[in-house]
């Protein structure tokens, strides 16, 4: 049993998901403290409340009850800027490093044709060159 379990922790494709789970959640924390440090203060300063968590619809005049929405709003954009943020620091480098390392490729150079292609493509030029 535990000859099993160990082959199966150390097989490669095990040990890599371990390390970019570990490694998304460190990235996640970053891309969180930028977005909630960084990113929702300018949009304060544009928009005027930089947190919507207080929204709410058909709320009555103690703002109690109703339809909180504010919450999700701030999930929406925090979600947008993540993904903003994943794509231009890790998905677009990523391409254009893939692209230079890339090798330019020779053009391909047909093959040969077997032996008897070229026999009876001979034939058949001899057949086209004889008087009718």
């Amino acid at each position: 049993m535990l000859q099993g379990f160990r082959d199966f922790i150390l097989r490669g494709n095990v040990v890599d998901l371990a390390v970019a789970v570990i490694i998304g959640t460190a990235f996640g924390a970053v891309v969180d403290s930028m977005v909630k440090d960084i990113i929702t203060p300018i949009i304060g300063l544009i928009g005027g409340q930089p947190d919507f968590a207080n929204l709410r619809l058909f709320a009555d005049a103690k703002g109690q009850g109703g339809i909180a929405y504010g919450s999700f709003l701030n999930a929406v954009i925090s979600f947008f800027i993540k993904a903003a943020v994943v794509y231009l620091v890790i998905v677009l480098p990523m391409k254009r490093m893939v692209e230079m390392l890339k090798k330019p490729q020779a053009p391909e150079i047909p093959a040969a044709p077997p032996e008897n292609v070229v026999l009876l493509r001979e034939i058949r030029d001899l057949l086209k060159a004889q008087p009718r």
